[in-house]
């Protein structure tokens, strides 16, 4: 039985430590801890968040690995200026260098998707389940998706068991993750299609991934990077036509 149990309380820290990590990394990138500012202490932490020192040392070591923050002793940690053009990061106003970035990202998350249906565990696969909830929730609002849509993908990636996939997102940034509106002419019939789809298309990774499928998390996951890049390559071929 303590056999057992060990496997199961080593997935629990980790699942923790991924959970606070993406807790902090939202608050960096929205803002509510600016660059220079600095973090709750380690106590604070522990004690608003219900985790062990361990997990706060953990989630701090995965921002740090980030480029997020940095400690400085005595002092606390802080957080970091983020360069204007980080390793990886497009120059999103082409359209065309976010169809390099799609397709780079296909490349990785289609394997990512296939892992995580093998080696997810029960933890993880409901961290999935959670993040594509809220997700949901901000589609149906009508709220803005990159911060949800990204804490999906970054909990898929973080079921690989394989921590390179979830630094390999992290390197690329939120910032990738296609708008709601791929045309500023797009009408609101069109904004609701493009809700259904892009949710349908999540659903069918996630139900994958939790039903162990690796061949059709896989598929999924490729028909849904691909089909960003095939709207980008449309709103492409229209910024090329003559006037």
């Amino acid at each position: 039985m303590a056999i057992q149990a060990k496997p199961q309380t080593e997935s629990r820290s980790k699942t923790l430590v991924a959970r606070l990590s993406d807790t902090l990394r939202h608050a960096i990138i929205t803002g509510q801890f600016p660059p220079g500012g600095k973090l709750p202490s380690e106590s604070q932490l522990t004690e608003t968040h219900g985790v062990s020192r361990t997990v706060v040392r953990e989630a701090i070591a995965a921002l740090r690995a980030d480029g997020l923050v940095e400690a400085q002793q005595g002092a606390g940690v802080f957080v970091l200026d983020q360069p204007a053009q980080p390793l990886l990061q497009p120059d999103l106003a082409r359209v065309s260098s976010i169809i390099e970035l799609l397709e780079l990202r296909t490349a990785v998350e289609v394997e990512a998707a296939g892992l995580a249906a093998l080696r997810r565990s029960p933890a993880q696969e409901e961290t999935i389940f959670e993040r594509h909830h809220a997700l949901r929730q901000c589609l149906e609002a009508g709220a803005p998706t990159s911060e949800a849509d990204f804490a999906l993908h970054l909990a898929i990636a973080e079921a690989t068991n394989n921590p390179r996939f979830r630094e390999f997102l992290a390197m690329i940034g939120p910032r990738v993750i296609p708008r709601a509106a791929v045309r500023d002419g797009d009408t609101e019939a069109d904004q609701i299609n493009y809700i259904r789809l892009i949710d349908a298309e999540h659903h069918e990774i996630v139900v994958a991934i939790s039903d162990g499928d690796e061949e059709a998390a896989r598929n999924a996951m490729r028909r849904h990077l691909r089909g960003s890049q095939e709207r980008y390559r449309a709103l492409l071929r229209e910024q090329r036509k003559p006037v």
